[in-house]
């Protein structure tokens, strides 16, 4: 029996690395590119945004909402070059990309999934780390076994794979966009060539996976109606098609889990995030899907980008030449993000630390940690070892000194 869908939209996130020194050319390359618009966040408009994260996150992530309504027009009226300098001193900077017409597109020859890419989103960090996000939803009436397939489909988009014929026969259709390999290139042009990704051992083809489905109420109309969901909500949760066979465990699947109210169920992988709902509850095509796509869609990136970042950090940490500016920028990183409270939300809060922990954050700083630890320890035995270089040198230096001067006084007084 298929399951329908009352409402649905998944998110795909890409994320890329932009060369510390060049991060200021980069954003002068958005601000020049007619595609991009410079994101203003307003307290009126996005006011559960502005309340949900406290002060000093809130300042990291949307400087903007501090800005007046004067400091909105000078920055307006800047030079290209000197905005972008002036970006590039802010933790964070995002921008909306628009393809000038509504995009359409079609999974599948016959039969297929009609799609739409309703938003592009790029957020930057001071870093380098940068994200690109897009926004898509099935059209027309589906069902769950539709948006399994099309989550499956569209995160390796950006795959070599695609350019294959016979791959899933996916097909683009829609005035902007010529083909899959069209959608490729609006990637490559706005990310760039992404070089630093595989020695951070970062996926360079598949996007992050972030899901809201909302069922039919028939479909989950009783709390015990779950039991029946379970199989295709692992899926949902792994990012598989709906032909895929898994065995529902317990065991092995509790932590991936976790049920935030009634009639919804979250998934945590480290390929993504899901959140299925019931139609239940009005709640559940209202406000909760606009709460997941707004606050806890960017307490995610913030997960994401703390991720990333350490990894970028352990990169960096081989190089001992640099070790005292990879050391400051790990004081500066603990001190202004990584020890901060994100948020007073208990919801908020508790899906934060399921990210946390299935991104393996802890984890992660603890590991850069201990290497800048010993990294410390090795530079300072070794820096200890040429001090006592020098000291013996000198002792050497002064004992043939004085040597010389004793002979050169027997020699004298004879």
């Amino acid at each position: 029996m298929e399951r329908k869908t009352k409402y649905q939209y998944s998110y795909f996130i890409y994320p890329y690395i932009i060369e510390e020194k060049k991060y200021d050319k980069y954003l002068l390359k958005l601000l020049k590119d007619k595609h991009c618009k410079l994101k203003i966040w307003e307290k009126e408009k996005d006011l559960n945004l502005y309340t949900y994260f406290l002060p000093n996150i809130r300042d990291y992530l949307f400087w903007s909402f501090s800005y007046t309504n004067y400091q909105k027009r000078k920055l307006e009226e800047l030079d290209l070059n000197m905005k972008a300098v002036l970006l590039s001193k802010y933790p964070c900077t995002m921008f909306e990309y628009t393809l000038g017409e509504d995009v359409q597109g079609k999974t599948g020859e016959k039969n297929g999934i009609f799609f739409e890419i309703q938003k592009i989103e790029i957020i930057c960090f001071q870093t380098g780390v940068c994200f690109l996000l897009f926004k898509t939803i099935i059209e027309g009436e589906n069902s769950l076994s539709d948006v399994l397939n099309f989550n499956y489909k569209f995160r390796d988009i950006n795959s070599e794979l695609v350019s294959l014929k016979n791959y899933e026969n996916i097909r683009l259709q829609t005035n902007s966009l010529k083909d899959i390999k069209a959608l490729s290139t609006v990637i490559k042009n706005i990310t760039g060539p992404n070089k630093n990704a595989k020695e951070m051992n970062l996926e360079e083809e598949r996007f992050f996976t972030y899901s809201y489905m909302c069922l039919e109420q028939e479909n989950w109309s009783q709390e015990t109606d779950f039991a029946n969901l379970k199989e295709d909500f692992i899926k949902f949760s792994n990012i598989l098609p709906s032909n895929y066979q898994v065995s529902y465990s317990e065991e092995r699947y509790k932590e991936q889990i976790l049920q935030p109210l009634k009639y919804t169920m979250m998934g945590f992988t480290k390929q993504g995030t899901v959140l299925l709902t019931s139609g239940i509850y009005p709640e559940n095509y209202t406000k909760l899907p606009h709460a997941f796509e707004q606050e806890y869609l960017y307490t995610y990136l913030l997960a994401l980008y703390k991720k990333i970042y350490l990894k970028k950090m352990n990169l960096e940490f081989k190089n001992t030449k640099n070790f005292t500016k990879t050391r400051n920028k790990l004081l500066n990183f603990t001190n202004t993000i990584w020890i901060q409270e994100i948020t007073q939300d208990d919801e908020g809060s508790r899906l934060y630390e399921k990210w946390k922990q299935t991104l393996e954050l802890d984890y992660l700083y603890v590991e850069i940690k201990n290497k800048y630890d010993i990294v410390y320890k090795d530079l300072n035995i070794e820096k200890d070892r040429k001090i006592n270089y020098v000291i013996m040198a000198i002792l050497i230096g002064t004992l043939i000194f004085n040597v010389v001067n004793f002979i050169l006084y027997y020699f004298q007084a004879k």
